[in-house]
């Protein structure tokens, strides 16, 4: 077995190469000197803090907070808006429901940069501009799409028998759905917080351009404030995205053993 799996070794390690890499150039740069003009390829020998100390004089705390913010409030109204809307269209095989679900396919193949210009517009008629509610409707529209395609396929794999079994003992949709059907839910949605968590934390696009004003800035912004027309500090933004990264890695880590169940479990309903 172990011979005729020896390809997956050969594929995985460039792989794992690709994503290793970008961490170790980024962890180098952070704790040169702006003075070393040594190749970014190779590590210091030694540990320059005050990269660091720009960083943290700079905007990456604001970022992280409002970045923080805007996650947690987006990924909540996610998976229990996106939980609730695929309870019906999982369990109703009718026409409509499976246009709705088409439609909702549909949304996550539109690339977000290719309608700014109205999604600029109509964020601007209805005062959104630079504020936490805004850029979170923007995160819940084009992130729910995901997290309704997991949830209705999951549930998909529920038995109706539970559905058939609450009904004889007098709960109605809502009382079966919260009840019977979001115990079962808790591998799938670990994987929709950490799937759409990390895309909203990483965002930059939406950050850009409606995130104008000072008063609120994400994680993304703050990194690329280290870099300007008339000059850039590759030093402070790479200490500046060190720290950016930390949360998401450190939840990552205490989530994957959770996260990795759920997928588990997906495949095997």
């Amino acid at each position: 077995m172990k011979q005729r799996n020896w390809w997956c070794y050969f594929v995985s390690i460039p792989i794992l190469f690709l994503y290793i890499v970008p961490f170790y150039i980024l962890l180098g740069v952070a704790f040169k000197h702006p003075a070393d003009a040594s190749s970014r390829w190779v590590m210091p020998g030694y540990l320059y803090l005050d990269n660091f100390r720009t960083a943290l004089n700079g905007a990456i705390i604001q970022g992280m907070r409002d970045s923080f913010i805007i996650t947690l409030t987006a990924v909540i109204l996610i998976a229990f808006v996106g939980a609730m809307a695929a309870f019906p269209l999982a369990r109703n095989k009718t026409k409509l429901n499976k246009f709705v679900r088409l439609a909702v396919l549909g949304v996550m193949m539109i690339p977000p940069l290719s309608i700014i210009v109205p999604l600029y517009r109509v964020m601007l008629f209805f005062d959104a501009i630079s504020t936490y509610h805004g850029v979170i409707v923007l995160m819940l529209t084009f992130q729910l799409p995901l997290a309704i395609f997991l949830f209705t396929n999951f549930i998909s794999t529920i038995p109706m028998a539970l559905d058939e079994a609450a009904a004889i003992d007098g709960c109605g949709p809502f009382r079966t759905f919260f009840s019977v059907i979001m115990p079962q839910l808790k591998a799938v949605t670990i994987s929709v917080i950490i799937l759409t968590g990390v895309t909203c934390w990483n965002d930059y696009q939406f950050s850009l351009y409606f995130l104008q004003s000072p008063r609120i800035r994400s994680v993304t912004l703050a990194v690329s404030d280290f870099f300007a027309q008339v000059g850039s500090d590759v030093f402070g933004a790479a200490a500046a995205a060190t720290l950016g990264v930390l949360p998401i890695i450190i939840i990552f880590l205490f989530l994957q053993k959770y996260f990795i169940k759920g997928m588990v479990d997906s495949a095997i309903k």
